[in-house]
């Protein structure tokens, strides 16, 4: 059975055909269509043409999420695919049966099955990328399967108002869920950035924080220990929900090992189940996880 699968940004769309979960071949990359459904309908038929097979199935990996009682859509970056009953919309269109995944489920599915959480029947799947997002993978099957938010560890109103040693307040910052004190605000590079700002009122980007606090420079070792104590007990919460054995990281701070290597050690002081081993791991594909996840979820579906 072959596959198309799509890795759906809000730059590029990115196309592969899927044989096996290891024989990925990448497609031509073509710019994503942001206003128009039907410009974006014929790209994803572009590149299927480009595959130069016809397909079992499509698989999509999108930045949001389905409603699994609706189908629809939730894409705020994507405005023509928002709002819609994707699946249904691009079955139409395609004419072929459609699976639409979270790209953060994918990312998960993808360790779960070929990288870091092989061998874990338990997978909870960090992103630390701009932002915090999860996804979950039980038995190998993800959670989310016909849609969903299981995993999203990086929502709800969690923050502390004050936190740190000696501590320092935490301002409600709005999520772009719409919620305040949301993890998502503070976890990722851009939270990071926005924590470093408010304590020493100094701009940095993230790379530079993580650097400076590898070199041991004071302001960022400040910001770095805040940022840990923040992160690590909702993510120590949500291993003990879930029950995950491994939590495989991926986004642009996963590129720092000592930095997800601190997390690990904070994250295993935190956790109920006391672990003797890396708990809190880098990502290890090398692969594009959104497309090897997708690719998974499209290979191994019934029918």
């Amino acid at each position: 059975m072959a596959i198309v699968c799509f890795d759906i940004g809000g730059s590029f769309i990115k196309g592969a055909v899927a044989l096996t979960p290891r024989d990925i071949a990448p497609l031509q990359p073509r710019p994503t269509p942001l206003d128009d459904f039907e410009a974006f309908a014929a790209t994803l038929i572009a590149v299927i043409a480009d595959s130069g097979i016809r397909p079992a199935r499509v698989v999509l990996s999108i930045t949001g999420v389905v409603d699994p009682e609706t189908g629809i859509a939730t894409v705020a970056n994507i405005p023509c695919i928002h709002g819609r009953v994707l699946r249904r919309d691009l079955e139409t269109r395609l004419g072929l049966d459609v699976l639409i995944a979270n790209d953060a489920d994918c990312f998960a599915l993808a360790e779960a099955g070929l990288g870091a959480g092989r061998g874990h029947a338990i997978v909870l799947g960090a992103i630390l990328g701009s932002g915090v997002g999860g996804g979950l993978v039980v038995n190998g099957r993800l959670a989310n399967a016909a849609g969903g938010f299981a995993g999203e560890w990086g929502h709800g109103p969690i923050l502390p108002p004050f936190a740190g040693a000696p501590p320092v307040a935490i301002p409600a910052w709005t999520c772009a869920c719409g919620q305040t004190r949301c993890l998502n605000t503070v976890g990722g590079a851009r939270g990071m950035e926005r924590l470093h700002a408010e304590i020493h009122r100094i701009e940095a980007t993230s790379r530079q924080i993580v650097e400076a606090w590898q070199a041991g420079e004071t302001d960022a070792v400040r910001t770095v220990d805040l940022y840990v104590e923040l992160v690590a007990a909702p993510l120590a919460l949500a291993v003990n929900i879930t029950g995950a054995a491994i939590v495989p990281v991926g986004g642009g701070l996963a590129r720092s090992g000592p930095l997800i290597d601190r997390l690990d050690e904070a994250v295993r002081g935190r956790t109920l189940r006391k672990f003797d081993r890396p708990l809190v791991v880098p990502g290890m594909l090398s692969i594009e996880p959104g497309l090897a996840g997708a690719a998974l979820l499209g290979l191994e579906a019934p029918g």
